[in-house]
């Protein structure tokens, strides 16, 4: 396993983090918690050292199955985060900011967390959803400060809303944020437009998340694919979706050849190609995939012909929103 800083943070943290939506069960019908700490115990010791989580993430049971592993490791670094007291993904425009990031609700937010996650410190709080109309509000920034100077968060950030990377350019331009969660894959390259070179500029260290497009760029998405009702996948891979994702990766798969021992492996190193990218945090819930996630830091960034080809195979829509 590989190291980079996470942005002016200064924190060391693995090229391939955790991504710990997954594991907190709703909306996921295969994750079983046994399985999942077997998970992120196996990911530790092969030198993985961040995980994200968040508030809503089974209402707080992602955020306590990384308790148990972090009170055993307590060097891991956590990142965690608030949601939109209206529980809206993504952030609506024209949506007053009281309605969304009320001062009292994201420090009452966060001593929640600290209580699931059993640590007096979180490393890294992030806001799970942005709108630019939020920019110049006291709010967060009120909430922001006073979480800071009393101790309970080391560092902050936002996760960024499902496509919208521009939406937070302005916002790193602030200095108010360490960090930023953006998708960033092989479909949606869109973070390299211009965000992750001025993150790279300021200091501010990229999370990259949805590197397998939710499972798209695994191969494991094809026609007739099931999932239970109960699956959130159910919907995003709904009607002729399927179809859709195969005949790219069929494409994809012809393109990357031999220059990468699997596609999921190609999805990785793609995200760490890009210099300005601190992490990769795929979803994992078996030790299996743990293992071969885990792998793909010691192989290095993709060739930059095949980057510069892969260039082509840009795919420009919205499965979460329709």
């Amino acid at each position: 396993m590989r190291y980079r800083k996470l942005g002016r943070t200064g924190l060391e943290v693995s090229e391939v983090g955790y991504g710990a939506w997954g594991i907190g069960g709703v909306m996921w019908a295969d994750s079983e918690d046994e399985t999942s700490l077997k998970a992120l115990e196996h990911a530790i010791s092969l030198g993985l050292n961040f995980i994200d989580t968040a508030y809503v993430y089974g209402d707080g049971h992602s955020e306590e199955l990384v308790a148990k592993v972090h009170k055993r490791h307590p060097k891991t670094i956590v990142a965690t985060k608030i949601p939109g007291k209206n529980m809206r993904w993504p952030a609506q425009p024209n949506v007053p900011i009281q309605d969304v990031f009320p001062v009292q609700w994201m420090l009452d937010c966060t001593d929640r967390s600290l209580k699931k996650l059993g640590v007096e410190q979180i490393d890294l709080q992030q806001m799970h959803v942005w709108s630019p109309d939020f920019i110049h509000n006291d709010e967060w920034r009120e909430a922001r400060e006073r979480l800071m100077k009393a101790g309970k968060i080391r560092f902050f950030g936002v996760s960024v809303n499902d496509h919208q990377p521009q939406s937070v350019m302005e916002l790193v331009k602030t200095g108010l944020v360490d960090t930023v969660q953006v998708i960033y894959n092989i479909f949606d390259q869109s973070p390299g437009d211009g965000l992750t070179a001025l993150c790279r500029e300021l200091n501010v260290g990229v999370i990259a998340r949805c590197p397998f497009d939710e499972g798209g760029l695994t191969g494991a998405i094809k026609p007739g694919v099931k999932f239970e009702p109960s699956d959130w996948r159910n919907r995003y891979f709904s009607g002729d979706r399927p179809q859709q994702v195969w005949d790219r990766v069929q494409k994809l798969q012809k393109e990357i050849g031999d220059a990468a021992v699997s596609l999921p492996d190609a999805a990785l190193r793609y995200c760490l190609s890009d210099p300005a990218v601190s992490t990769v945090i795929p979803g994992m819930r078996r030790p299996s995939s743990v293992e071969q996630n885990c792998a793909s830091s010691d192989r290095g960034p993709l060739p930059k012909d095949l980057l510069a080809r892969l260039k082509a195979h840009r795919w420009e829509r919205n499965f979460y929103g329709a």
